[in-house]
């Protein structure tokens, strides 16, 4: 599922090599922290929220049944620092 959110935001933002997608995987849902390049953080939001929202139908169409959460997480905030320092977290950063 990471690699398909990689992919739709990527054809979004300015600064694709700048994305990164952390995962964490329970039984019965998928939690997606997404980060991106600070100037691309209303890209990726688009007007009123259209953008995101679509990601996440699509991400949801595409988890079956499980649960998929996707998060917007801009750097600098409580928890992009969390998730840098968890060692749980699966990163999948390019």
């Amino acid at each position: 599922m990471t690699e398909l959110v990689r992919f739709l935001v990527q054809g979004v933002v300015r600064h694709p090599e700048a994305v990164v997608i952390t995962a964490q995987e329970g039984d019965a849902s998928v939690v997606i922290e997404l980060q991106v390049d600070p100037s691309d953080v209303a890209r990726v939001n688009g007007p009123e929220g259209d953008t995101l929202r679509a990601i996440r139908q699509v991400l949801s169409a595409s988890a079956g049944q499980r649960k998929a959460i996707l998060e917007l997480v801009q750097p600098g905030s409580d928890v992009a620092d969390a998730l840098a320092d968890g060692p749980e977290a699966d990163t999948d950063e390019r």
